[in-house]
């Protein structure tokens, strides 16, 4: 019995000890729950509340279903687009149509679609290929109408029209000048008497004037933004009688607090602020159009009531369910809302509230499939740069390696630094299918808002200017440092990798840094800042002053000499560590030729790379069978460099688009899944499965 109980210690002994032992007993989630397309997302209440319309799964694909709000099982699919899904869509006043955007695999030229849920007949408003439609404005007023602004006149220029839900009849209601007042006009602001009040106007130093419309059609400066004011103020929306502006406004101060502005007096009053953080989302009552609340996130998001009616409702709302509360619709009556529950540890849960009873009824999860599953919380950290800057990151641990829950592992694990886009965007407090993907699969995962990243403050946006490739990447190599200071992980087990400026700072890192990252995946990055602020949509070419303010100036032999010294492109030769490439050959925003030149130079000095091509996609992954095959190939590569876990390929690849010209053999077992299938398509026969199948889960169930 003592040898019995000491082998027994001894077994227990070498459980604590091996992280290896207790990571092998989490079991995977399955890819195709975390990037296949969701269960039930976007629910929105009809303006009449008496109904309820959400995105869900009809024939492998995303589309709008429509039920009554007391019950969604009574759901039926109103849209039926077979191509890749609908994005997004919006409910018309008349309560009797759907309005959704689609484009042509990623190219961005957004196409306006009606559709009566009645008939279910579907009518094109605006017109196809090479033209992109941008929603207005929606109003009670026009029930039958929108206000569309669309650039087929000019590329570079987008007009506002008017038009009709049923006959599809376009009037033109502004016709952009292009210039205004020595600056370049790049957008308007319009109410809900469909009135185009205000031109945004972009001045070559980067600074902004809102320009106002007289009665003789005649503009004139009403609001001067300097540069440093431009990425934080904006008119957020007009009050109903349309005498009343509220802005998210910087000037004056660092954070951008909620102003009300009287149109007629020029009297500005401020309502809302945080030392903190910049004002971001607003709760508009759905008639008046007044602000009732407002939110501030920093580190997460809070909640500041302007009345006490409101006050009273998210007190109330407090105590229905965990996570982070957002109203996401509400009646015109204002009887009905829709909120959701966003836990950092779930894809979120969504609620129907009876504002008078105070009642809240569950409607749903927005991925039941991934309940039960082992996800992990995500821990807001304030790293602090070389130079004294905080920065709110966010850190997601495996749950085997943080059973207390606090966001300290038990020991040192491999790292990704995962970088958001933008840059000026931020990461956010919140469930993400890729901390979570990552986190399953054995990895620390470090997402750091360095300086230029937005809802900070101005100072901190600003801060990233011209920074590119310098402050800005030492900001990721501090929250590595960090990292490796408090024992998240070691020197030498960081990966890095992001998407659109994480895939810049991806190839900067392992470029500029060589020795730091243990390797990198880029997606659709760009490798030369040139030929990227040279090759962007045209639509985008009104904002090239403040871009070339922000980036830099390739207009100067100066600014040229910068922006070339600051791109990967110039320094691919130094790259010692593997590196993994993903782009839509759609891009409008970064286009293929980015990662195509970054590709050939390492080629040329004979280093390896492996390359993804998606024929069929753009700036995002928009179809679930190219996302399951992305994020297939990426668990393989960084398993092969870090040593996390990875599950079998199965049929991840299937009904992809996807296209690997280089470096296929790099990653394990991709080559054999590539000649699977071109053997498949020489045999014809969809019966032969894949070398390491174990199901069908391509496309959601």
């Amino acid at each position: 019995m003592r040898k019995t109980a000491a082998a027994l210690l001894l077994i227990l002994l070498i459980l604590l000890a091996v992280p290896w032992l207790r990571d092998e007993e989490e079991p995977l989630i399955p890819r195709r729950l975390l990037f296949s397309s969701p269960g039930r997302s976007s629910p929105l209440l009809s303006p009449d509340g008496t109904k309820l319309s959400f995105l869900a799964v009809r024939k492998f694909k995303v589309n709008v279903w429509v039920a009554p709000p007391d019950d969604w099982r009574a759901a039926v699919a109103v849209t039926s687009d077979s191509t890749k899904g609908v994005p997004r869509y919006f409910w018309a006043h008349t309560n009797d149509h759907i309005l959704y955007l689609q484009d042509q695999e990623g190219d961005e030229d957004w196409r306006l679609y009606s559709v009566d849920i009645n008939s279910l007949e579907k009518r094109a408003l605006t017109p196809p290929e090479g033209v992109r439609a941008e929603i207005q404005q929606l109003s009670p007023k026009f029930p039958g109408q929108v206000l569309v602004g669309l650039n087929d006149r000019v590329p570079e220029l987008h007009d506002i029209h008017r038009i009709d839900l049923v006959t599809g009849e376009r009037r033109l209601v502004m016709e952009n000048p292009g210039k205004l007042g020595g600056g370049s006009v790049t957008g308007f602001v319009t109410d809900d008497s469909f009135r185009v009040r205000f031109a945004w106007v972009l001045m070559p130093d980067g600074s902004e004037r809102l320009m106002q419309r007289r009665p003789d059609s005649t503009w004139e400066v009403f609001e001067t933004i300097p540069r440093e004011d431009v990425l934080t103020t904006w008119v957020e929306a007009f009050d109903a009688t349309g005498r009343m502006a509220w802005w998210i406004d910087s000037r004056g101060r660092n954070t951008a607090a909620l102003f009300l502005h009287d149109l007629d007096t020029g009297e500005k009053r401020l309502l809302a602020e945080d030392p903190l953080a910049d004002a971001d989302q607003l709760l508009l009552h759905p008639t008046r159009r007044t602000v009732e609340a407002v939110s501030f996130n920093y580190d997460r998001p809070r909640w500041e009531a302007l009345d006490d009616s409101m006050r009273g409702h998210l007190e109330r709302l407090a105590e229905v369910d965990d996570g982070d509360l957002s109203v996401v619709s509400r009646a015109l009556a204002d009887d009905l809302w829709i909120v959701e529950y966003a836990p950092s540890d779930s894809p979120g849960r969504y609620y129907l509230y009876d504002r008078q009873a105070r009642e809240a009824a569950f409607l749903f999860h927005r991925v039941p499939a991934l309940e039960g599953h082992p996800l992990t919380r995500m821990h807001p950290r304030i790293i602090q740069s070389r130079d004294g800057l905080d920065m709110v990151s966010y850190l997601s641990l495996p749950p085997w390696s943080d059973p207390d829950g606090d966001g300290r592992p038990r020991e040192p694990l491999p790292m990704i630094l995962l970088v958001h886009g933008g840059p000026w965007w931020r990461d956010v407090w919140g469930y993400s299918s890729r901390h979570q993907w990552l986190a399953n699969r054995g990895y620390a995962v470090l997402s750091v808002n360095f300086r230029g990243s937005t809802g900070f403050g101005k100072a901190f946006a600003n801060a990233g200017a011209r920074q590119w490739g310098r402050r800005m990447q030492r900001d990721l190599l501090d929250g590595v440092e960090w990292a490796v200071e408090t024992g998240v992980t070691r020197r030498g087990e960081v990966g890095i990798m992001g998407g659109s400026y994480g895939g810049y700072a991806t190839l900067a890192g392992l470029t500029l840094t060589p020795e730091v990252f243990a390797c990198g995946v880029d997606i659709v990055g760009p490798s030369n800042l040139v030929t990227m602020l040279e090759t962007g949509p045209p639509y985008w070419k009104a904002w090239f002053d403040l871009d070339a303010s922000l980036i830099g100036d390739p207009r100067t032999e100066e600014g040229r000499a910068m922006l070339k010294e600051r791109s990967p492109l110039t320094h691919a030769g130094r790259i010692v560590r593997p590196l993994l490439i993903a782009h839509g050959s759609n891009d409008p925003r970064v286009i293929q030729a980015e990662s195509d030149q970054m590709v050939q130079a390492m080629q040329a000095s004979g280093l390896p790379v492996t390359y993804l091509v998606f024929p069929d996609e753009g700036h995002v992954l928009g179809r679930a069978a190219n996302r399951l095959a992305f994020h297939a190939v990426a668990e393989a590569f960084l398993a092969e460099h870090l040593g996390g876990r990875t599950e079998p390929y199965g049929w991840a690849l299937e009904n992809s688009s996807i296209e690997v010209p280089a470096g296929a053999e790099l990653v394990p077992g991709l080559a054999e899944m590539l000649e699977y299938y071109r053997q498949r398509s020489l045999a014809d026969s969809s019966a032969m499965a894949p070398p390491d199948s174990v199901a069908p889960d391509a496309v959601p169930p």
